[in-house]
This record gives C-alpha cells, sequence and structure tokens, in this order.
C-alpha cells in the first residue's frame, strides 16, 4: 500500500512541475506544441523498446541478455539521437538549440528534464544564439527595367 501511494505522489508531483506560473512579462513560447508532441512519441516508443527488452515485464530479469542500466542507456540514446530527427520533419523547419536540447534532456529524464532545460534557458538568456539579420533588396522606384 505505501508503496502504490509513493508511485501516486511521485506522478501528481511530476505534474505539478508542468503547471505555468504567473508571469508579468510578455508570455512567449519558446518550444513549438510539434515539437513537444514528437518528442513525447519518441519518448513513448524508447519506453516500450525499454519494455520490449525485459519481455514486457515491470520487475526486471536478471537473466536477460541487457541488465537494467544497459537498457535504459540504449533506448535514452536511442531517443535522444530520434527525437530531433522527428521533430524537424515534422515541424519542417531546423529547430532551435533550445528545442533540440529540451528534446534530448526529456529523453535522459522523462517528463522533468525537458522542463530542467527549459527552465535553465529561461534563466540563461545569452545561451541562445542572436537570431541571424536577414538583408532585404531595396527596390528601385521609378526606374524599370
Amino acid at each position: 500500500m505505501f508503496r502504490k501511494l509513493a508511485a501516486a505522489f511521485a506522478v501528481l508531483a511530476a505534474f505539478a512541475l508542468t503547471v505555468q506560473t504567473a508571469d508579468a512579462k510578455s508570455r512567449r513560447h519558446h518550444v513549438d506544441k510539434r515539437v513537444v508532441a514528437s518528442g513525447v512519441v519518441v519518448g513513448a516508443a524508447a519506453t516500450a523498446a525499454y519494455f520490449s527488452m525485459n519481455d514486457w515485464r515491470w520487475k526486471w530479469d536478471s537473466g536477460n541478455q541487457f541488465s537494467s542500466g544497459v537498457a535504459y542507456g540504449l533506448t535514452a540514446v536511442g531517443c535522444a539521437a530520434l527525437s530531433p530527427m522527428v521533430a524537424t520533419a515534422v515541424v519542417g523547419r531546423e529547430l532551435t538549440m533550445r528545442e533540440a536540447h529540451v528534446l534530448v534532456g526529456s529523453c535522459v529524464i522523462p517528463i522533468v528534464g525537458g522542463l530542467l532545460v527549459n527552465a535553465a534557458y529561461d534563466a540563461n538568456p545569452h545561451w541562445e544564439p542572436k537570431p541571424k539579420a536577414v538583408r532585404v533588396a531595396k527596390r528601385l522606384r521609378g526606374k524599370k527595367k
């Protein structure tokens, strides 16, 4: 009974970290919702791969060919490599450094990792590169070719 309560409180605490705080500044969304959705899909696939390595059991089988740590490492590295690729294909543009790091953080520490990386970028705005200036061609008025 104690384990069930502890697990319920852990899940509740993890979801409590997703609540937005009150902020008087302008609301800017730094990570596209499509990027987050693709990260969730790839993370679910990595979780399924982790459980498939243990014959779909919750308790890790010590006689299995992989240890628990090796299986977690393989699926985390696979998720970290695959999630930016999938997100780039879904969004149709190059990802920002923040978006790519949030995806990788979510693969290393599920649910909380991306939130921690996003908070770190908010606390250190100098980490993000400045947007490149785009040169606009001048149109000459009155002259026709």
